[in-house]
């Protein structure tokens, strides 16, 4: 029996709840789950690295490998395939911090450090 997933420390949930094709697109609809969406921002936008990831969502290297992999496959279907990306759902908590205004989407609650964009309080 798969052990539950354990609860990742999402710092930034996204502004919109999806994104559509302009034109062109399909009926079909792709669900990303907001931990997918957290390691896109942290390691494609933030440019943290796996491990600075993992340290920051409080879970293991090799999950966030995963999980990352999953989102860059989603992401391509809906960009390549004109489908629409929906980011909803997942087993996420919040960071206390996160609502807090000053860290712009960054953790302030973080202790690992920069990932190398902006300053870290």
């Amino acid at each position: 029996m798969p052990r539950p997933p354990k609860c990742r420390r999402v710092c930034a949930v996204p502004r919109g709840k999806g994104f559509v094709p302009l034109e062109g697109g399909t009926e079909e609809q792709i669900v990303m789950t907001v931990e997918e969406y957290e390691t896109i921002r942290l390691i494609s936008l933030e440019g943290c690295t796996q491990e600075q990831c993992a340290r920051q969502m409080q879970i293991a290297r090799t999950t966030v490998q995963s999980i990352y992999g999953s989102a860059k496959t989603k992401m391509a279907d809906a960009l390549v395939n004109g489908k629409t990306l929906t980011v909803s759902g997942g087993s996420y908590t919040l960071c206390p911090k996160a609502g807090c205004g000053h860290c712009r989407g960054r953790c302030c609650g973080w202790e690992g450090g920069s990932c190398g964009k902006g300053e870290q309080t």
